[in-house]
Formats: structure tokens, C-alpha cells, sequence
């Protein structure tokens, strides 16, 4: 009878001890599921203020959007604080170029105005100042 290579007994042995650790297969540990977390966390905050600005930043309009109302707020902890945004966004008045929008008014004329249901997943490590934005989704509303 062959007897197994002491390579391939440790890897068995890694996969019947840890059998939950995906990092094992490129997947990122879930250390908590998402779960809600209020609007004015400073984290939230950040990634909100991160998601306009790369949408803003991938839009063909030439105004500016920016965030009329959070629906909710969700933290999820891998290696990094993923934020589960849904939001209800608006144009403004700003034009794009101008760079800044959360101090632009909504705008005012019927033609003009443009409301959008979104969700955004920001993936972010604080500690080392980075920020990823991985899932962006809009409709009108």
C-alpha cells in the first residue's frame, strides 16, 4: 500500500481542521455579517462621502449628485469594514467641474430635478487610509 506524502497529510489536515476559514481559497474571512449601524458613525460617513464622489465622478451628467436621504446603514467585518449604503441621492445645481457638492442646492426646476435609489458597498481599511468602492447600483425613482 503507498503511504501519503507528508505535503498532502498536511493539507487534509488543514481542511478537516479548518473548514471555515475561506482565506484558504482567496474568499475573505467573515469576522460579522452586516448589520445596521446609524447613519452619523464617522465610517459611514467616509464611505458615504467616497460612493458620491466615484459616482459622481463615472456619471455622463453634468450636474452633480449628492446624498438626499440615508434608508440605511450597514457594517459588515472581513479584513476590512465593508458599509452597505441605500440611499435616495438628487441632482444639484452644482455643475461637476466645480468639484464640491454637499453644500449645492437640490435643483428647483421640474425639468431639471432627477431623484435616484441607490446602493453602494465601500470596502475600507481606516488604519491604512484606503477605499474601494465594490458594488454601485442606481435606479430613478
Amino acid at each position: 500500500m503507498a503511504s501519503l506524502s507528508p505535503s498532502l497529510l498536511l493539507l487534509v489536515a488543514i481542511m478537516v481542521l479548518e473548514p471555515r476559514d475561506m482565506r484558504t481559497w482567496g474568499w475573505k474571512k467573515v469576522v460579522r455579517e452586516f448589520k445596521d449601524i446609524p447613519e452619523t458613525y464617522v465610517y459611514v460617513q467616509q464611505a458615504l462621502w467616497f460612493a458620491m464622489k466615484e459616482y459622481n465622478k463615472a456619471s455622463k451628467d453634468k450636474y452633480a449628485f449628492k446624498v438626499v436621504k440615508v434608508l440605511k446603514s450597514q457594517e459588515q467585518v472581513t479584513d476590512s469594514l465593508n458599509y452597505f449604503l441605500e440611499v435616495k441621492i438628487g441632482r444639484t445645481m452644482c455643475k461637476k467641474a466645480l468639484g464640491e457638492n454637499e453644500n449645492c442646492l437640490l435643483q428647483k426646476f421640474p425639468e431639471m430635478q432627477k431623484m435616484l435609489h441607490c446602493t453602494f458597498i465601500v470596502a475600507t481599511k481606516p488604519w491604512i487610509f484606503e477605499l474601494a468602492l465594490q458594488k454601485k447600483h442606481c435606479k430613478d425613482v
